[in-house]
Formats: C-alpha cells, sequence, structure tokens
C-alpha cells in the first residue's frame, strides 16, 4: 500500500505596491519642541505597510534638528511642515530616510555635542552606496556591533 502525502497549499504573502520609503512622525514635546519617529514603509497611503526605524526625544531630535530639516529639504517639503503640533506624517524618499536613520541612530546614545557633530558630519559626508551598506548592517542581526562601529568610525573615539 501506497502512502499519499498531503501536500499544504502554498501561503502567499501579499503583494504590495510601490517602493520602499520612510515617514516621519512628529510627537509633541514641552513648549515648542518635538520628537520624532522614523518609520521605513512599503508600498502606497492605505495599502502601506511600516516597521518603526527609531524615536528621539525633544531633546535628541534638538542635537540632530539640522539633519532632519535636510531630509525633508531633498524630500521636497517646505520645512515649515515640521511643525510640533502636526498630525500628519511628512513623507521621505529612500535615500533620504536611509541618510536620516542612520544620524538618529548613531547619534542617540551620544551626550557629547562636539561628537553628534562629528558623527552627522561623517554620515552627511558619506555617499549614498555608503549610507545604503550602514544602514544594512545597523539595522541587520548584529546592529549593535554595526553602531558602534560606526561611532568609532566616523569621530575617532
Amino acid at each position: 500500500m501506497s502512502a499519499v502525502k498531503r501536500v499544504r497549499p502554498a501561503r502567499h504573502l501579499a503583494l504590495v505596491e510601490g517602493v520602499r520609503g520612510f515617514r516621519l512622525i512628529v510627537t509633541a514635546g514641552r513648549g515648542e519642541t518635538f520628537g520624532v519617529t522614523l518609520e521605513e514603509t512599503y508600498g502606497e497611503s492605505g495599502g502601506a505597510i511600516a516597521a518603526p526605524v527609531t524615536t528621539t526625544t525633544p531633546v535628541q531630535t534638538g542635537r540632530v534638528v539640522d539633519a532632519v530639516f535636510v531630509a525633508i529639504r531633498n524630500a521636497g517639503h517646505q520645512p515649515s511642515v515640521l511643525a510640533f503640533k502636526r498630525k500628519a506624517p511628512v513623507h521621505l524618499g529612500e535615500a533620504e530616510g536611509v541618510r536620516l536613520a542612520l544620524v538618529m541612530i548613531a547619534t542617540q546614545p551620544i551626550a557629547k555635542h562636539e561628537r553628534v557633530r562629528a558623527l552627522v558630519a561623517g554620515i552627511n559626508a558619506m555617499s549614498v552606496e555608503e549610507t545604503y551598506y550602514w544602514y544594512a548592517k545597523c539595522m541587520g542581526l548584529d546592529g549593535n556591533r554595526a553602531r558602534k562601529a560606526l561611532r568609532i568610525l566616523l569621530s575617532d573615539h
């Protein structure tokens, strides 16, 4: 007697139309300060899938606010879209989001302003390909080690 093996139908992932991008969500702080959450998105509008990348407090955001404004300008937005009372997310392109994500995750635990400036300057000096490489490393399985290596590389400490 031959054994009949039951084959389960394969589960298919839903196709998400669109490209990878990022969105910046503003969280109000005290007074006119704000923090931000950066999310990586796949797809567009209603069918978008989002995964959080990092969140910064108002103090952390204040240290890298220039990089936030550069990302917003490079994505084609006016700097005025970034207001502490903003409710809708600000959409960023892939390249702008990757660079901003690197700035945010590299500088987040750093307290010394000189070191934060060195890290931001080093990331801004990178080519697009280098930012993608470091983003993939920092978000991968050994992300903590890669973040530390990036900080050491860029700040000479």
